[in-house]
């Protein structure tokens, strides 16, 4: 096969956007049910990571999407509760987890101070206000209280992923050894950076790139020309069946942060 002509990878560390409606619309336009039946969920350690092997921690897990961290704190046996901007994706986590959930976003959770042990983010800190959600998640949080940061990022270290990210419009914003932004008082205790795969049909990978928010976002022309290129790029390309398995590299890299000295 043709060798193509492959680009590096982006530096930034988040998206950015025109306006915080820019942000909130994008943020917004993920679909539940797709999301929930093909994104990859997250490794059960970040339960022990995140609470310090806590019995029955009042977890809360922010921007919660529908539920995929959620449900690794919950089979651990802690008191599990979420939010998420999007009413739709609340009500879909509830339905599927059963735990607490109401609509809310990091700047603005609605919890009461001091009385979270942990409140996580897993694929959704970048969508909102770091300086807000910073100082939101200080008042929630309890004494010795932890935040939890996860991301699962197509591993683009390969050029033939970086280039499938491009097509699906995945967005590779987070480079390996890559450090989320965080404000006071908020310092850096601990790290979990580990890798995984998921194997998918070709029409899975189709699926994979109708959960991401660009393909909600777009009219139907954009969507046939999406739809295109990646047939091209799986079945010519790579010379793949419509029945062959394709293994997808992930990296999953989670942060774990306490009120440095002198606070909480």
């Amino acid at each position: 096969m043709t060798s193509p002509v492959f680009f590096k990878a982006s530096a930034k560390t988040s998206p950015t956007f025109a306006s915080a409606e820019l942000r909130r619309a994008a943020g917004e336009a993920f679909s539940a049910e797709a999301y929930d039946a093909i994104r990859p969920g997250y490794p059960n350690e970040l339960a022990h990571l995140a609470t310090r092997d806590q019995a029955n921690a009042r977890v809360v897990d922010g921007g919660a999407g529908t539920g995929q961290l959620s449900a690794v704190f919950d089979a651990a046996g802690h008191q599990v509760y979420a939010f998420d901007p999007s009413a739709g994706m609340a009500q879909f986590l509830h339905r599927k987890l059963g735990v607490p959930t109401w609509q809310a976003s990091a700047e603005a959770t609605g919890l009461t101070r001091d009385s979270v042990d942990c409140l996580s983010y897993a694929q959704s800190w970048h969508w909102f206000d770091v300086a807000a959600a910073s100082q939101e998640a200080d008042r929630v949080l309890a004494p010795g209280g932890r935040l939890l940061l996860v991301w699962n990022t197509l591993d683009v270290s390969r050029p033939e992923i970086l280039r499938l990210a491009r097509i699906m419009h995945s967005g590779d914003i987070q480079p390996a050894g890559f450090f989320p932004t965080v404000h006071a008082p908020w310092q850096l205790v601990d790290t979990l950076r580990t890798t995984m795969t998921q194997e998918l049909s070709v029409a899975g990978v189709h699926e994979l790139m109708h959960s991401r928010s660009y393909w909600q976002r777009a009219n139907q022309r954009m969507r046939n020309r999406l739809t295109g290129n990646l047939n091209w790029y799986l079945l010519d390309f790579w010379e793949k069946s419509r029945t062959d398995t394709i293994t997808l590299p992930y990296r999953t890299d989670a942060f774990v942060y306490e009120r440095g000295p002198h606070t909480g």
